[in-house]
């Protein structure tokens, strides 16, 4: 049909379904702010073009399975079509006007009413729930039948009727990443909404509901059996909030399995894939969305999925897609068949699942041997793919979030947590494959995750390797270990070997294995060149936290929250130069007193000096004189008392023990603070000269020889 249609006609008469090919609600803030702007401005007289909706009309053999919504279509003469293009749009329309509704009901005048005693305009709320939300089927009213909504197995449906439509009675409600769309959606046009309404009253809430359902038109097209609606799916939804490489790749998967022949896939083996295809889906999706606060990138995880489940070429940008969609699950892939031989004693099922495949048989040496024709891409291929996902999908989610995570070791637990602290980089899919294969034992991965941390803080926090170093190797690997093709020593061991020879040298006189941190202390001399030295390193804070969690785990007490400590705030810090940039104080002046001016900026800047704080600290402080900062000091100007270093962090505390600070503590500290990183990373410096050497403190040392000579 041509001409344009308001959300009033479109609803009238008509029940909608998303069916299961199409991805969940999928608009944000951004989309919801546009559909906002453009009623609110919209002129009362004006009309407004919202674009093409694509439906499709469903047969009889599916939405006879309806049980809620049959009545509505063999009662009353409802149409039921499956969304194919629009559904963003229609979901926030229902939901929008699901809003308006519950701003209605609230409203202190309408708290003892009916529904049908409640109007908006000249409609009751009654009527407008049954035009565009939801039909209860009299005389009972058991049965609600709602106009909108996905298939029954869609996780997003039971969330939408429960916390949508506030249906009572929910129990258990999966949410995934779609589902937090949903409730973002709903909470931004109730709050929008009750804005509207304090500011210009009950009239505006009339004139923006007509122009809603009256003044947003569309052009409604009808799309027939014989066109290919998966192909129009991708093509359609393309124009809009764009599909995400996950979201294209389940509309494929399931298109594929309508071009299987009888021979290739019974029709029950048909729904069976089908079926495993959506169950992947939804377990992805949950996992996705299951931190509410911090919901995964899809196309992140698909991408290491594939690093993971095929086998990885240095490839560039989407090129991955590319496989996926069109080299790997295309249409070609089934029209195109390869002969197979198989004899009558080998297992058929390792080649088709029983199948009645064109096949000529022959004898060979009195053994039956059969050439089959089976599709290049098999049925059972596109299920062990989609199984591995849905596998892989909670795994990912642990990687994430390790913390208080009853599915890992405490070890496991604190390691992976150490890894996303110093940035994972690109050991994410190693370190997901390592939980796919039941014959790895936790103190194995352990061991890999801390020969993972070692290699990153050694290679790319201090030796400043290029981001992409050895990434193909590693990304190999993850696939070789989820496939048994190679284990886990084998992996640690590679790794302790590229740091034994590429991050360290063998010295002449002792033939040990020292650190080599020429490219450590060229980057550093850069640093400090700008004023900052080892402040500016972005290793800094995760090894002055390992320092105070060393601390922690001898005393107790975790007095550092590493949220608060990585968070930047303005008018605050969490790393403390104890030695202060601006040394205005008499007593800094006469501690450092005879040291030259390029001297003091090293002292500021130097490993030794910095101390992570258990709390911010006003920046106006932190001139204080050392033995004010070790002592709580009352702040006159905010009236409270300021925490000092004695009953800080446990860095804090041990700094406090110092009774001056001067340059030869903070070398002192220095040396402390990089003998704990020989320990901790398994990492040895050849000499005192070269740990001073590196904290640019060398200079200290000459000075001593020369006093002793």
């Amino acid at each position: 049909m041509n001409e344009l249609v308001s959300f009033k006609n479109i609803f009238k008469d008509r029940i909608f379904k998303i069916p299961d090919y199409q991805r969940g609600y999928a608009w944000t803030t951004r989309q919801l702010k546009d559909f906002w702007e453009d009623v609110v401005n919209l002129p009362p007289d004006r009309f407004h073009y919202t674009g093409l909706l694509s439906l499709k009309m469903v047969d009889k053999k599916v939405w006879y399975r309806w049980n809620d919504e049959r009545w509505l279509i063999e009662d009353r003469g409802y149409k039921p079509f499956h969304i194919v293009d629009g559904q963003q749009r229609l979901a926030t329309f229902v939901i929008f006007i699901q809003a308006i509704s519950e701003l209605l009901s609230n409203l202190p005048e309408n708290k003892d009413k009916k529904e049908e005693e409640i109007y908006l305009g000249s409609f009751s709320l009654k009527a407008i729930k049954e035009e565009y939300l939801v039909v209860v089927r009299p005389p009972r009213f058991i049965i609600r039948t709602y106009k909108f909504g996905y298939e029954i197995d869609n996780p997003s449906f039971q969330f939408l009727k429960h916390r949508i439509y506030n249906e009572p009675n929910s129990g258990t409600i999966q949410e995934t990443f779609y589902t937090l769309n949903l409730e973002n959606a709903k909470n931004f046009f109730i709050e929008n909404l009750a804005n509207l309404y304090k500011e210009y009253g009950w009239s505006e809430i009339e004139v923006l509901f007509k122009k809603l359902t009256q003044n947003l038109m569309f052009n409604v097209y009808e799309i027939s059996d014989d066109f290919d609606v998966f192909v129009a799916f991708e093509t359609m939804n393309n124009r809009g909030k764009k599909l995400s490489n996950l979201e294209l790749l389940k509309n494929r998967l399931i298109y594929l399995t309508t071009l299987y022949d009888g021979n290739d896939l019974k029709i029950d083996e048909r729904v069976s894939l089908r079926e495993k295809i959506n169950d992947a889906w939804k377990e992805v999706y949950f996992q996705l969305g299951r931190n509410k606060k911090k919901p995964l990138n899809d196309d992140d995880f698909l991408v290491a999925h594939w690093i993971m489940y095929f086998q990885y070429s240095r490839e560039k940008g989407d090129d991955y897609i590319r496989f996926l969609l069109e080299q790997k699950f295309t249409p070609q892939n089934i029209y195109t068949k390869t002969e197979v031989k198989i004899s009558s004693l080998q297992s058929f099922e390792e080649i088709r699942e029983e199948d009645d495949t064109d096949q000529e048989e022959v004898e060979v040496n009195g053994i039956n041997e059969k050439t089959v024709l089976i599709p290049k891409l098999t049925p059972k291929e596109i299920e062990n793919y989609v199984n591995s996902l849905k596998a892989a999908a909670v795994n990912w989610y642990n990687t994430h979030n390790p913390l208080n995570n009853p599915e890992l070791s405490a070890k496991e637990s604190l390691w992976i947590d150490r890894l996303n602290r110093i940035g994972i980089i690109y050991f994410r899919p190693l370190v997901t494959a390592s939980f796919l294969s039941k014959n790895i034992e936790s103190k194995d991965r352990v061991k890999l995750f801390s020969a993972i941390e070692r290699f990153i803080f050694i290679g790319f926090r201090m030796s400043r390797s290029m981001a992409n170093y050895r990434n193909s190797e590693f990304y190999r690997a993850s696939r070789k270990l989820r496939i048994k093709e190679m284990s886990i020593a084998n992996i640690v061991s590679r790794l302790n070997e590229l740091v034994d020879n590429v991050f360290s040298y063998t010295s002449d006189v002792s033939n040990a294995l020292f650190f080599d941190y020429g490219y450590f202390q060229k980057f550093l001399e850069k640093k400090f060149k700008n004023g900052g030295g080892f402040y500016q390193w972005n290793g800094l804070r995760y090894f002055l936290y390992e320092y105070e969690m060393k601390k922690v785990r001898l005393r107790g007490s975790k007095k550092i929250d590493w949220n608060l400590f990585v968070k930047g705030e303005k008018d605050k810090v969490s790393i403390e130069h104890i030695y202060p940039q601006t040394p205005i104080n008499k007593c800094w002046k006469d501690n450092f007193k005879g040291q030259k001016k390029s001297n003091k900026a090293i002292f500021q800047g130097t490993l030794g000096n910095l101390l992570p704080l258990s709390q911010s600290i006003n920046s106006s402080l932190q001139n204080d004189c050392f033995k004010d900062k070790k002592n709580p000091k009352f702040n006159e100007r905010k009236n409270k008392m300021r925490q000092g270093y004695s009953d800080g962090s446990h860095s804090e505390i041990e700094v406090s023990a110092y009774e001056d600070w001067t340059p030869e503590t903070i070398l002192e500290r220095g040396n402390i603070l990089l003998k704990f990183m020989e320990k901790r990373w398994d990492l040895k410096f050849e000499s005192d000269y070269a740990k001073a050497e590196l904290l640019f403190l060398e200079f200290m040392l000459s000075e001593e020889e020369n006093e002793n000579e």
